[in-house]
């Protein structure tokens, strides 16, 4: 993947493509000011450099503010064609301009695919069929086994064990793939699926699968109120390791309800987090290479961006959002919280 094509300086364009993943990702982010939250990064142990925020549909995002968001930076887009179908497919336009077969720019974007629906190796090639069908592509660069949870145990490791015949180039999928859809020189280089991710709600589960070879990218739920993958999976991640899995966290503004809203019986001044400070929450996690971001206009875009660009949040901030995230998730009395570690915001 050239990530000199991800920005617009020609300077950079004229760089030659044969440069390693650390100047990759160092090319990338000359577009935006340096923080200590780097807006690219590799992810994990692909050769994929991706922003630090992903879109996922469930927004409901239009196409024109999708190929918006890709102007503005964001290459990680992630697309479900068997759940939730209906908010997901307002971005399918957009994904096929920038992933169809002829897309000039396919090269610059990561594309995220998932199954929720398919949980076998027997039926997976549908799926892959369909999301090839429908949004008129190549190849895929993550697909996801998703919502694996407890009862998915057994299941799961069939569906891994399928993994090294569904990458890769020359892989049994790819060219049963060639036989009905036909053969292209994208899909004959990238093969039909590039890695395999998995997007677990048991996050246990998810623990016991970090270091396989046979998973390249985890994604798991993570926010202030929700913060069991702080204690069973980030740490089980070692940050500096080249071979670790990627990272990628959902709901980061919720999922039962509004993190952006205060709790009840919180202070007046008190700092009442907005979402792109959620996303921050996330990604000033170790190890999380990918917040996905549920926006749904290109003014929420904006702000996502504008928010990590003002860096990591203070061990001050986090340790708040953490009593913020426990007054939301199990509520309690304000009064019991040393005034010290509230934060007042103007």
């Amino acid at each position: 993947m050239r990530i000199a094509n991800l920005t617009a300086d020609p300077a950079i364009e004229q760089v030659p493509s044969l440069i390693t993943p650390a100047d990759q990702v160092h090319l990338a982010n000359a577009r935006f000011p340096e923080t200590d939250l780097p807006f690219y990064r590799k992810l994990g142990r692909t050769d994929l450099v991706t922003s630090c925020l992903g879109i996922g549909g469930g927004g409901h995002i239009s196409s024109e503010d999708t190929l918006y968001a890709f102007e503005q930076g964001i290459n990680y887009f992630f697309y479900s064609s068997d759940l939730h179908h209906y908010l997901y497919s307002s971005m399918a336009e957009a994904l096929r301009k920038l992933c169809g077969r002829g897309s000039s720019v396919r090269e610059k974007v990561i594309l995220a695919t998932v199954s929720y629906v398919l949980k076998s190796p027997d039926s997976i090639m549908s799926a892959l069929l369909d999301q090839l069908m429908d949004l008129r592509m190549d190849y895929i660069d993550v697909f996801f086994w998703g919502w694996v949870d407890t009862k998915d145990a057994t299941t799961f490791q069939d569906c891994m064990n399928v993994s090294n015949d569904l990458r890769g180039p020359n892989s049994l999928f790819q060219r049963s793939v060639e036989r009905m859809f036909g053969v292209s020189e994208r899909l004959k280089k990238m093969g039909i699926v590039r890695y395999v991710g998995a997007s677990f709600h048991d996050l246990d589960l998810a623990q016991q699968w970090l270091n396989s070879p046979l998973l390249d990218v985890v994604m798991v739920r993570h926010n202030v109120a929700h913060r069991t993958a702080q204690r069973k999976v980030f740490p089980y991640v070692d940050a500096h390791n080249p071979q670790r899995p990627g990272i990628v966290t959902f709901k980061s503004a919720g999922m039962f309800g509004n993190l952006w809203e205060p709790p009840p019986g919180l202070p007046a001044k008190a700092w009442i987090p907005s979402v792109p400070d959620l996303y921050r929450y996330s990604l000033s996690q170790t190890c999380v290479d990918v917040a996905l971001a549920g926006v749904r206009t290109r003014q929420e875009v904006d702000a996502a961006i504008a928010g990590v660009l003002q860096g990591k949040l203070s061990p001050a901030e986090l340790d708040y959002l953490t009593l913020y995230g426990n007054l939301h998730r199990q509520g309690g009395d304000v009064s019991d919280i040393p005034p010290e570690r509230l934060l007042i915001r103007p």
